[in-house]
This record gives C-alpha cells, structure tokens and sequence, in this order.
C-alpha cells in the first residue's frame, strides 16, 4: 500500500531573525515512518520540532504538512518541566485535555472523545490509574499519561522531544516498545528527538543528523556508513 507523506520539507532553510541553522532541508515523513533527529546540543533539533508544528516559519523553502495535520492533528510529547511534573490534576483530565484543539469552543468533551480517552489509556495500560492525581505518578507513569493525551490530538503522526529523559532504564524500554506497537501496529509515524543513539538506531528506520548547517537524513545503514553515522553511531544495537 502506497504511504501517504505527511510532512514535506522542500530545500528549507530554518532559523531565527534571518538567520538559518537549516539550510537546504529536505526530507519528508510518511504514513508508518519511524524517524529519529538526533545531533549535539545547539545543532537545530528543537528548531526543527517548531517548524514542523508551525511555530515557526521557515526562511526559506517549504514546510508541508497534509491537510488532516494542518487542522491540529498533530501528537506532540514536549520535554516535561517541573511545573509540569506536579500538575495538579486527575490522568482523566490530562488524558482528555489532549482534544482541547479539536472543541472549538465547545465546553464538554464529547461521548466519543471520553471513549477514545479511556481506549487510549487502556493501550497505555494506565486506565487503572484515571482517578488517580497525575504529580502522584512516577516518571514513567506519567510519560504514559502524557502520550495517552498526545495520542488524542494525534491523528497519523507522534513527535516527540527527548521523551526518554528522566526515566529509569525500564521505563525507558517499556516507552520505546509502547512506541513500536504504535508504530508497527497501528501505522502511527513516530518523530522523535533524542540523544539515546542506541535506541535510536535500534528503533527507527530513518535517521536526521542535526549538524552545524550541515545535515544527513537517510535509513539506518545509511547513516552508519556515512562520515556522521561514522562519528556518532557507533555499531548498531
């Protein structure tokens, strides 16, 4: 079956006040892909997370997103605060707060949007935890609960920012693999920003290489091969 592409950048150039930190970007995402943006810090990698969620628009040449994704149909999974981190609310709320985009100045959520909560915090295996104050979970936990909200407002594709750090080596693992059932399972493409080369390897099936104006975007034996993968990929988990 014919992938469809979700998210396009066409010869971009990505950066602030006139100033580029992306030049010549493109690549694209496509229904089912699993693209992992890895790099040093200061390289763009978080430019790049806000220009594919339109908060910023590029210099130069083209970010495309599909029409379902222009219409707030994005999952996205920021880094947590510590603010964050003691929000005081139930997991019900939290869940349910992933479809504040899609009301439109309705006051209630809908029936149907209450059953996708639930259906997706029983994917997540934390529909026993609903009732329960989010800021009372462990890192893990509460990772669960805020992917269970992205997967609200998700409709074809999860981005991710450093969704690993903070959490124990098994909740770490526990994520990734909750990441692939949604990937290989249910066709979801995942974004992800990340220093975990390791698991970024293992996982992924496209790697991005932030560099200093200077990028690589190709599969993982590509990058492997390549003077970047060469530097910082090290050998494949």
């Amino acid at each position: 079956m014919e992938q469809k592409t979700l998210i396009a950048c066409e010869d971009a150039a990505l950066g602030y006040e006139g100033k580029p930190i992306w030049e010549h970007l493109t690549f694209s995402v496509r229904s089912g892909d699993y693209l992992c943006i890895v790099g040093e810090n200061g390289s763009g990698k978080s430019t790049l997370l806000k220009s594919l969620l339109g908060l910023l628009k590029p210099l130069s040449g083209k970010v495309l997103l599909d029409d379902s994704l222009r219409r707030g149909a994005i999952g996205y999974l920021p880094q947590q605060t510590r603010a964050q981190k003691d929000f005081p609310a139930t997991v019900s709320e939290v869940v349910l707060s992933g479809f504040l985009s899609a009301r439109r100045g309705r006051f209630f959520y809908t029936r149907q949007e209450k059953t996708q909560a639930l259906m997706h915090m029983g994917k997540l295996g934390i529909l026993e935890m609903k009732d329960r104050c989010y800021r009372e979970l462990s890192g893990g936990q509460q990772q669960r609960v805020l992917l269970a909200r992205a997967l609200c407002a998700a409709g074809e594709v999860l981005i991710l920012d450093e969704p690993v750090t903070g959490l124990d080596p098994s909740a770490a693992q526990d994520l990734y693999r909750t990441l692939e059932y949604l990937n290989k399972k249910e066709g979801i493409a995942i974004v992800m920003v990340t220093h975990d080369m390791q698991n970024a390897l293992h996982y992924a099936g496209t790697i991005l290489h932030a560099g200093q104006k200077q990028w690589f975007c190709g599969s993982v034996e590509e990058y492997l091969a390549s003077p970047y993968g060469k530097r910082f990929g090290g050998d494949r988990a």
